[in-house]
C-alpha cells in the first residue's frame, strides 16, 4: 500500500476513488485476524461515498479526504463500545459520540475503518491481548513475532497495508515501540498538543495521542489536520543540521540498524555529534528505585476495578502491573513528582 498523501493524489487525478479503496480494506480487515476489535463498516462506507463524490466535484474537505484510517480502542467513535482491550467492556454501552479528535479527522473527510486491538488497558509494551487475540506482526516470516505495544493493531492495520493511518496512544512508548518494532512512523505528541477528551485514559498527566504512518509527509499532514491547518510543507535540506546520538548500551543488531540510518542522515549533509546523555541512566535510575510515576496513576485510574468482581477478567499481567502500585509509599510518588519538576 502507498502511504495516504500517494493515496490521495490518485483521487485527485480519478486513478482510484475512496469506495474502491475502502472496500479493498474492508477486506483486507476481514482476512487478517486480531487486528480490529470492531469495524465501522457502515458508516465508513456512508463517509467514503460521500468523499467520493466530493472529489468528482472537486471540492475535497482536505488532502486526506476519502483516505482510510483505524482508531485505537481507546477513543470513542459514536455507536461504538470502547473495549480498551478488557473482556470486561465488552457490554459498556456505546459511544454516544466522536472524541473530539475523531470528529476533526471526520470532518477533514477521513474515512474509519474501525477501531484496532491494543494490549488491554493500554498497559504493556508487547501488544499480547488474550481477549480479542495477538495481532501478528507482518515482518514476522521466519518465525512469529510481536507486533509491539500497547497501540499493537493501529501498528498492524497500517504495516500489513490495511490502512495507510492509523491513531494510537502513548504513556511509556505504546505508539513509538509498534512503530518501530513494524517498520512504521510513529509519531508521539506532547500530552497537550491534541484533545484527550473521550479517550480511556491510562495515566492523566502521561497519555498522549499521536499517528502511526508509513511516511513522515503523512504524519506531519495529520498534524495539520489535528490543528486545522491546511499549509503545505517544502523538505529543507539536512546540510549542516545537527544530530545528538546517544552512548548507550543496546544490542549488536538494533546498533547496526541505527548506524545504517545514521549514515543516510550524513550521506544528505547532517552532522552527527556521540555523546554521553546522563539523564537516560538518571532516569532509569530513579524508576528503580522509586518506581514509575505511571504505575502510581494507573492504579489510582483503576483502584475501584481491581476491588471488583471484574478484576477476575483481566489479563493476568496487566492485574499484576496494576496491584503492584497498591503497596508504594507514598515518599516514593513523592520523589518522582519532584524529580518531575
Amino acid at each position: 500500500m502507498s502511504d495516504a498523501t500517494s493515496m490521495a493524489e490518485d483521487f485527485a487525478s480519478g486513478r482510484s476513488d475512496p469506495v474502491q479503496i475502502l472496500e479493498q480494506a474492508l477486506e483486507k480487515a476481514s482476512e487478517v485476524p486480531a487486528v480490529f476489535i470492531s469495524l465501522t463498516a457502515e458508516r465508513a462506507r456512508r463517509e467514503a461515498e460521500a468523499s467520493a463524490a466530493r472529489w468528482r466535484a472537486g471540492q475535497p474537505l482536505s488532502v486526506f479526504d476519502g483516505v482510510p484510517l483505524a482508531w485505537k480502542d481507546l477513543f470513542d467513535v459514536a455507536g461504538s463500545v470502547t473495549t480498551a482491550g478488557a473482556a470486561y467492556r465488552r457490554n459498556a454501552p456505546a459511544a454516544l459520540l466522536d472524541a473530539p479528535t475523531v470528529g476533526l479527522l471526520c470532518r477533514a473527510g477521513m474515512v474509519s475503518v474501525g477501531k484496532t486491538n491494543l494490549s488491554e488497558l493500554a498497559y504493556s509494551g508487547l501488544g499480547l491481548n488474550p481477549h480479542f487475540g495477538t495481532p501478528h506482526n507482518p515482518h514476522g516470516t521466519d518465525q512469529p513475532r510481536i507486533p509491539g505495544g500497547s497501540s499493537s493493531g493501529s501498528a498492524v492495520a497500517v504495516a500489513a497495508g490495511i490502512v495507510p493511518i492509523a491513531m494510537g496512544t502513548d504513556t511509556a512508548g505504546s505508539i513509538r515501540i509498534p512503530s518501530a518494532f513494524n517498520g512504521l512512523v510513529g509519531y508521539r505528541s506532547s500530552s497537550r498538543r491534541y484533545s484527550r477528551d473521550s479517550v480511556f485514559p491510562l495515566a492523566h498527566t502521561l497519555d498522549s495521542l499521536g499517528p502511526l504512518t508509513r511516511s513522515v509527509r503523512d504524519a506531519l499532514a495529520i498534524d495539520d489536520l489535528l490543528h486545522g491547518r491546511t499549509q503545505t510543507h517544502t523538505a529543507r535540506s539536512l546540510k549542516g543540521q545537527r544530530f545528538v546520538l546517544a552512548q548507550q548500551d543496546v544490542e549488536a543488531a538494533v546498533r547496526n540498524n541505527l548506524l545504517r540510518a545514521v549514515e543516510q542522515l550524513k550521506a544528505h549533509g547532517a552532522l552527527i555529534e556521540e555523546r554521553e546523555c546522563p539523564t537516560f541512566q538518571a532516569t532509569l535510575d530513579l524508576i528503580k528505585h522509586h518506581g514509575w510515576l505511571g504505575s502510581f496513576e494507573a492504579f489510582a485510574l483503576h483502584e475501584a476495578l481491581l476491588d471488583s468482581p471484574d478484576a477476575e477478567q483481566l489479563d493476568p499481567r496487566v492485574r499484576r502491573r496494576l496491584e503492584a502500585a497498591r503497596t508504594l509509599p507514598a515518599s516514593q510518588l513523592l520523589h518522582l513528582v519532584d524529580a518531575r519538576r
